[in-house]
């Protein structure tokens, strides 16, 4: 972590999340409603209300950073090209909205610089790093050129080297850890508690942000009182983000940032 916190300063946190309107995060922009991941996505985002968009991120061979889930195109292109062995002008050919529907045949993956664009001012991005730590030093380039304000950015990976090199390199960005959790043959939940704790403490994440499947209420209030933030994802059911609010989750990410945000209500 950035900041130690006091024992009572960690229970102070909890309580003032648990009775804070959370963030409501687009998934991908408003992935339901929009082909995921693309400009559509996230400006319709913005217009059903969210606090922030989340993106997935990826670099190309040429070193440009682009916007997209999958390691390969087949999902959203229909033809095969794997993303870090492409160039950005080869990407470009492909139309990543036609799946979706009629209405978005046409839409190409866009850049980051394209994606940070759209941020208003007063709203954030969370980043989700799909590779490793190569592209980290052109990632802080993109957000400087961006002229977005520090407390905008949220770095987020699965992959803690990731979150390990940004705070390294940047740790004026907020950086959370994202994990989902399985249930072993044996009947135990991996990763297990502690396993989850020693590698927040490793890294210096600021938070914890994991899937709503599976994650034991006292996980929340552990990582909670550890001084680390909590956050969830991904949330459609309005009756399971109003629990995860009562548990403190500082955000929720959503496909349906508009269903969300009638289910949550405005933030103060």
């Amino acid at each position: 972590m950035k900041r130690a916190l006091t024992f009572s300063g960690a229970l102070l946190l909890a309580h003032l999340s648990m009775h804070a309107s959370p963030l409501i995060v687009a998934h991908r922009g408003a992935s339901a409603d929009a082909p995921e991941n693309t400009l559509p996505a996230f400006n319709l985002a913005w217009a059903q209300g969210a606090d922030a968009i989340e993106g997935d991120f990826y670099l190309t061979r040429d070193g440009q950073i682009v916007c997209i889930h999958d390691g390969d195109t087949k999902r959203v292109a229909g033809t095969v090209v794997k993303v870090v062995e492409a160039t950005l002008a080869e990407l470009r050919q492909l139309d990543v909205g036609a799946w979706k529907g009629p209405q978005w045949a046409g839409t190409r993956i866009p850049t980051i610089d394209e994606v940070l664009a759209t941020v208003p001012e007063g709203k954030r991005i969370y980043i989700e790093i799909k590779c490793g730590p190569e592209i980290v030093a052109k990632l802080i380039e993109a957000i400087q050129r961006s002229g977005l304000k520090d407390r905008q950015i949220v770095v987020i990976s699965f992959n803690a080297d990731v979150i390990q090199a940004v705070e390294a390199a940047a740790p004026q960005f907020k950086t959370c850890w994202l994990s989902g959790f399985k249930r072993e043959k044996s009947g135990a939940i991996k990763p297990a508690p502690d396993t989850v704790m020693a590698t927040l403490e490793r890294i210096h994440a600021d938070g914890f942000s994991s899937s709503h499947d599976l994650v034991e209420p006292s996980l929340i209030k552990r990582v909670q009182a550890a001084g680390y933030e909590y956050h969830v994802w991904t949330v459609d059911d309005p009756a399971v983000a109003r629990t995860f609010v009562e548990r403190g989750a500082l955000s929720v990410t959503t496909n349906k940032p508009a269903v969300i945000r009638e289910a949550l209500g405005a933030r103060p």
